[in-house]
């Protein structure tokens, strides 16, 4: 197993960042909010998780070590998949997901596309007693104030490769584009705006 990856951010596309590790580029498949925080040209450490198939290994990138670990643990419920896992913790950090378990809030659940209310209860039943309590630590991993610079086009591109149309992206990015206070000079927590975005696109 590759548990984490130093190196070289090379390119960041809509939904995988390659990062070149002794001469080589390594594919990572990473979440809109990751990718946000990394720039070409930049050294970067990523925690990651392999998913092996018969034809093919893909790597999963993550923020820390707290995401990866959640990503991994939602797979061992039934019917949840790397793509799944990947979208859950695109659109709930790691405590919003604890919390939402061990409330049993149905409804923050179905906010990840995939998962219909039946999934959640699913989910639910089957992690609650392994997803652990939680913490009471704000959600959200802050970001560097370069990779927040352009949050709009960061939120838009990561929407689009969640598979919304560019339509829908830019309506998402106006509505939460209200909260952001431009006047105050604090770099914008694209991460949460993406996350915010989501619950609008969700609900509509």
């Amino acid at each position: 197993m590759i548990a984490f990856v130093r190196g070289q951010v090379a390119t960041v596309g809509l939904t995988s960042a390659v990062v070149e590790v002794g001469g080589v580029g390594l594919e990572l498949l990473c979440t809109p909010g990751t990718l946000a925080t990394l720039r070409p040209g930049q050294s970067t450490t990523l925690p990651t998780s392999m998913v092996v198939r018969e034809d093919s290994l893909t790597l999963f990138g993550f923020l820390d070590d707290d995401e990866r670990s959640t990503f991994e643990l939602v797979q061992t419920a039934s019917g949840v998949g790397p793509k799944l896992a990947q979208a859950m913790v695109a659109v709930l950090s790691p405590e919003d997901l604890r919390t939402a378990v061990a409330h049993e809030d149905v409804k923050t659940l179905t906010r990840v596309p995939g998962i219909g209310q039946k999934g959640a209860q699913r989910i639910i039943l089957e992690l609650r007693d392994r997803i652990g309590a939680p913490t009471g630590v704000p959600s959200g991993s802050p970001a560097t104030a370069a990779a927040q610079a352009d949050w709009r086009g960061q939120v838009q591109q990561g929407l689009v490769g969640l598979g919304w149309s560019v339509k829908e992206a830019d309506r998402a990015v106006e509505t939460v584009a209200v909260t952001v206070d431009d006047t105050s000079g604090d770099a914008p927590d694209v991460g949460a705006l993406l996350r915010a975005a989501l619950r609008t696109l969700s609900k509509a």
